[in-house]
């Protein structure tokens, strides 16, 4: 979990007016005293869990009486996992049957951390979801899937495994509606958000800035294309490396590709040395392999780019484009998942299909400075007003409560 201090709901005061903070609360005090529990397969590293380190305090603030614990895995738990993911996004996948075998025995070993005398307990995505054979029925808690991947086009064989156990929640939450399923059971609509006081996003000075960069053998003088992600072959660093290489053609620029993995993500060290390979013999390219607690310098890196992009295969959402928004950038994403729900073509950002579209989106920023700043204001407006923490706090709030009263149809909270 980050370190910054203890922050409470008076600290958002800049986004968030003591009217919507009252609203808050009230929304809330029919909660009070109420056990919830959030579950997911890492403590760092990804959108998950730095999501779970600042909401969880501030569902404790509001009254509740919140906590979040992690599964054990091995290797072997990992690495299918990550196939599952890769194929839920619909990637072609080999599974054996010892695959899914190997997903059963990891929820027997973890089945100790449900204790079925919560009053809600919130799995978050497939990895710990085997732990709904631990669910008491007879308990009055009630259980919610929250699935932060894009499954609309997944695997048949994997959604036929995890099927069974979706439908003995209560209910599933999806970032989009594109991404609802035909289930026998309730769905909520709820993208999720950024911390604008955390480490990744509180304001830096730009003597901070500038000094990062050059730790990382960064020109602050010249500009920079930056992509922050981990090296996944969904988020497409290749891609990158070859949508700059076109651009550095006709514009005097700099590739910074930062990320590092998360400790559920075994592919992360393949897929940097097949970055480095195809960044090989290419100027001005940094590949900067940054250990998850690199928030600060994640931040700095995004206030001191010129072009920020995240040019996704595959997308949940992608928190980072919202990160890069909020820091007033002209974000240039793949035209695929939730990155469609948060850029609007030429409003807010750019979408592309493919590295030469990438290209020329980064060149005509590059050579239209007034464009990218108008971009970047309206950005960071559309992420204030709908991908900040607070606002995905008061979600929480009131998905619990129709929980808690039985409502069951779909709902869309983020409209």
């Amino acid at each position: 979990m980050e370190s910054d201090g203890t922050v409470t709901l008076q600290d958002y005061s800049s986004v968030m007016s003591e009217e919507e903070m009252a609203e808050l609360r009230a929304l809330a005090r029919p909660l009070a005293g109420a056990r919830v529990q959030h579950i997911n397969s890492t403590r760092v590293g990804g959108g998950v869990a730095e999501i779970l380190a600042r909401l969880v305090p501030l569902l404790k603030e509001l009254g509740l009486n919140a906590r979040w614990d992690v599964i054990d895995g091995d290797a072997d738990f990992f690495r299918v996992t990550k196939m599952f993911h890769n194929a839920l996004h619909g990637d072609p996948a080999d599974f054996v049957e010892r695959d899914f075998e190997i997903v059963r025995e990891n929820a027997r070993r973890n089945l100790h951390i449900i204790t079925n005398d919560d009053d809600f307990v919130a799995i978050h995505d497939p990895q710990p979801i085997g732990l709904m054979d631990a669910r008491d029925d007879r308990a009055r808690g009630k259980w919610v899937w929250r699935c932060h991947i894009d499954i609309s086009e997944g695997d048949p064989r994997v959604l036929r495994f995890l099927r069974p156990h979706i439908e003995r929640f209560d209910a599933a939450i999806f970032h989009l509606a594109d991404y609802a399923k035909d289930l026998a059971i309730p769905q909520f609509i709820m993208p999720p958000a950024i911390d604008p006081l955390s480490e990744k996003n509180r304001e830096l000075a730009p003597e901070e800035v500038r000094l990062v960069l050059e730790r990382f053998g960064i020109d602050p003088s010249r500009p920079i294309v930056l992509q922050v992600s981990r090296f996944d072959r969904l988020k497409d660093p290749v891609g990158v490396v070859q949508a700059f290489k076109i651009a550095r053609a006709w514009n005097d620029c700099q590739l910074v590709l930062a990320g590092g993995s998360a400790s559920d993500d075994p592919e992360g060290e393949q897929v940097f040395a097949e970055t480095r390979e195809a960044a090989n013999g290419v100027p001005d390219v940094h590949l900067l392999a940054l250990p998850p607690d690199a928030h600060r310098e994640i931040n700095a890196l995004q206030r001191g780019a010129t072009v920020v992009v995240q040019k996704s295969l595959k997308e949940g959402f992608g928190l980072v484009v919202a990160e890069a928004m909020w820091k007033g950038k002209p974000v240039i994403g793949g035209n695929v998942g939730g990155i469609r729900r948060q850029i609007f073509q030429g409003d807010s950002g750019f979408l592309v299909h493919s590295p030469e579209g990438c290209a020329f989106r980064i060149r005509q920023l590059l050579c239209n400075p007034g464009l990218a700043r108008r971009l970047g204001e309206n950005a960071r407006q559309y992420v204030k007003d709908n991908f900040l923490l607070p606002t995905y706090l008061r979600m929480w709030v009131l998905v619990l409560n129709a929980l808690r009263r039985g409502r069951d149809p779909i709902i869309d909270l983020g409209t």
